[in-house]
């Protein structure tokens, strides 16, 4: 494994009234890496005093070989609208001195069924905006990406609309179950690897 540390985002919208949408499960997912790791947000120190429009807790992610804790990973949500989330993730990126393969994006995927988790490097957006900006921010589409899947708006109901909609009731009973299991694919892409991470996750349950 190379030195330096990761960098974790989770991508929503800021505010209440977006926090139980779909398109917020990859905030909920870092708040639960957060938890885990007995840390709370804070707001991000940037270069200069500036801050990069985002909240962040460092945090020694999941356990080594041996009881060693495992590597620095710096948890991040941007404080953006989704579709600019670019601008924070670059920000951080830059700062840390992280490299592109060490970041990890944390998402919601309409091309996957509700509660699949699925682990990949680089590729498209596949019409996400928030990916898209940071894909125009990091001036590379080479990150790492965990897809937590949230389906397709039924009917003609417009994708948007859909992903800025909480989750339905029945679903609701499942998420927790579906953000633990994003968060455990999130850690086992720093601690084991893009190949290990996807043999365990992909695999049917």
């Amino acid at each position: 494994m190379a030195d330096g540390p990761w960098l974790v985002i989770g991508l929503g919208n800021p505010g209440p009234q977006y926090a139980g949408n779909r398109h917020n499960v990859g905030a909920m997912v870092l708040d639960e890496l957060a938890r885990r790791g007995g840390v709370a947000f804070a707001g991000a120190a940037g270069p200069l005093g500036r801050r990069p429009q985002a909240v962040t807790a460092d945090v020694r992610l999941g356990v080594l070989p041996g009881g060693a804790p495992g590597p620095r990973v710096l948890l991040a949500r941007p404080t953006t609208y989704m579709n600019v989330s670019g601008g924070p993730v670059g920000a951080l990126a830059r700062y840390h001195g992280v490299e592109t393969g060490r970041v990890v994006v944390v998402h919601d995927d309409l091309d996957l069924p509700f509660a699949t988790v699925r682990l990949k490097l680089g590729g498209g957006e596949g019409g996400h905006n928030g990916l898209r900006d940071i894909t125009r921010a990091l001036g590379s589409r080479d990150y790492l990406r965990v897809r937590v899947g949230v389906g397709r708006p039924p009917g003609r109901q417009d994708a948007a609309d859909f992903v800025l909609k909480d989750f339905a009731a029945a679903e609701r009973k499942d998420l927790p179950w579906l953000v633990d299991r994003a968060a455990d694919a999130a850690t086992a892409l720093v601690l084991d690897g893009l190949e290990a991470a996807q043999q365990r996750f992909h695999a049917p349950l």
